[in-house]
C-alpha cells in the first residue's frame, strides 16, 4: 500500500475564466468528491501532485489531503486527470474520497516477469490486457499484477483464471479472457500456411 500527502487549497474562482487564471499562476483546478460528500473545488500545484503519485502505485496511491477546508485529512485516489493535448501539463484533476473499510474498483497494470521460452525461440510476447480492474480494500491495492511468463511457449495463453492475484484482490469477470500470449512471427505463420498448401497439392496431383 503506497501512501502520500498532498497540500490543496479551496478554489474560489470557478468557470473557464477562473480555470485559465489558475493555470496562468501554475496551479491546477481540481475537484474532490465521493460517497456522502459534497463536491469541493480545490487547486493543487502540479509539481506537488506529481510528487504525490510518484510511488510504485502511481494513480492508486492513497493520498491524504491537507489544507484549510472540509477535505482536510480525507484519503483520496486520483480518479481522472486531463492534460494539455500538446504540452502535456495537467489541466484538471478529479480526486475521489475513499472509505478504508469499503472495497474499491481500481485499474492495476499487468507486468510480465521473466523471459518466455517462446520469445527465446523467436516468438513475440503480447500483453493483451495491459491493465486489470481489481476489486479490493484500499489497503490491499496492489501496485501491479505480476505474471511469470518464463515457461510460456509459442502459442501458449495465460487466461485470467490462470493468474494468481495478490491476497485480498479479485478481478470480477464473466468470461475467462486472455491476459498474455506468445505469438509466432507473422512471416513464419504465412510460410507454414504455404507449405501446407503445397503438401495438399502434391497429394491431389498424386491421385
Amino acid at each position: 500500500m503506497a501512501t502520500s500527502e498532498l497540500q490543496v487549497d479551496l478554489r474560489e474562482t470557478l468557470g473557464k475564466g477562473g480555470a485559465r487564471k489558475l493555470r496562468a499562476a501554475d496551479l491546477v483546478p481540481a475537484i474532490v468528491y465521493g460517497k456522502g460528500d459534497e463536491p469541493c473545488p480545490v487547486t493543487v500545484a502540479p509539481k506537488a501532485l506529481q510528487k504525490a503519485i510518484a510511488t510504485e502505485a502511481g494513480w492508486n496511491t492513497l493520498i491524504t489531503l491537507k489544507g484549510d477546508g472540509p477535505f482536510d485529512g480525507k484519503v483520496v485516489i486520483l480518479k481522472e486527470m486531463t492534460s494539455h493535448p500538446i504540452k502535456g501539463y495537467p489541466t484538471h484533476v478529479d480526486f475521489q474520497t475513499i472509505n478504508m473499510s469499503e472495497k474499491v474498483h481500481v485499474m492495476v497494470p499487468v507486468h510480465a516477469i521473466g523471459t518466455a521460452e517462446g520469445v527465446k525461440m523467436g516468438g513475440n510476447l503480447q500483453i493483451i490486457r495491459k491493465e486489470l480492474e481489481v476489486h479490493c480494500l484500499p489497503s490491499a491495492i496492489p501496485s501491479s499484477i505480476d505474471i511469470d511468463v518464463t515457461e510460456l511457449m509459442i502459442g501458449n495463453v495465460v487466461h485470467i483464471d490462470d493468474v494468481t492475484l495478490p491476497e485480498g484482490a479479485e478481478v470480477p469477470h464473466d468470461v475467462n479472457f486472455t491476459v498474455i500470449t506468445v505469438a509466432g512471427h507473422k512471416g513464419e505463420e504465412e510460410d507454414e500456411g504455404v507449405e501446407g498448401e503445397d503438401e495438399e497439392g502434391t497429394e491431389e496431383d498424386a491421385e
